[in-house]
């Protein structure tokens, strides 16, 4: 079954003034579109794959056939990361996380605004193109990391919960090269509801 373009659950212009309608349609129509075109022509060279999972396929990628694994972890990468990224943002985000996961964050960082600047300087200091990962490993965890391009910390066995796009698209129009101030921005719009539920799940 071919992968396909989730809907956004929000309209484009609901995240201003922090993200500005016109990047946001950009970004999910064209790139994420691409991304998911992109993955669709590598998967049809061998239909076998049709029966796996995205997940499965990020998880195991030397399990993938050599002539499609770079397609695979970019395209695969690109529509995985951006699927999450449109769900932990919300119109009504921002704030803070509270019950387990404020816990979790607290014990692994200290507290929420070791997290937030830890967070921070990672996906700022992602040179090029990547993201900032807030990961769950298995005994639930939580760390933070960044990945280059559309890599995934799938790929090296964490669960990522919630990440910032650094990409130059994703902010390039409203922010131009100051990406320290949309990554600022960018935390009065996490939906720390759906974070919540990915660090339980």
């Amino acid at each position: 079954m071919a992968f396909t373009l989730p809907k956004l659950p929000y309209d484009f212009n609901a995240l201003e003034p922090h993200i500005d309608a016109r990047t946001m349609e950009i970004h999910h129509d064209k790139h994420h579109q691409a991304y998911v075109n992109n993955l669709n022509t590598a998967i049809q060279k061998h239909p076998e794959l049709e029966k796996k999972s995205l997940e499965d396929l990020l998880k195991d990628l030397s399990g993938v056939p050599e002539d499609i694994r770079a397609a695979v972890r970019n395209n695969g990468g690109g529509h995985f990361n951006h699927s999450l990224f449109w769900e932990i943002m919300s119109p009504k985000g921002g704030g803070e996380p509270s019950g387990k996961l404020a816990d979790a964050i607290k014990k692994a960082f200290g507290d929420f605004a070791a997290f937030k600047e830890k967070l921070s300087t990672t996906a700022v200091g992602q040179f090029g193109s990547g993201w900032g990962w807030l990961c769950k490993d298995k005994s639930g965890g939580l760390s933070v990391v960044s990945t280059p391009n559309q890599d995934n910390p799938i790929s090296n066995g964490l669960t990522a919960i919630l990440g910032v796009d650094v990409w130059e698209h994703a902010y390039y129009l409203n922010y131009q090269n100051r990406r320290p101030d949309y990554v600022a921005a960018w935390w009065n719009v996490i939906n720390w509801e759906e974070v919540a539920k990915r660090f339980a799940g």
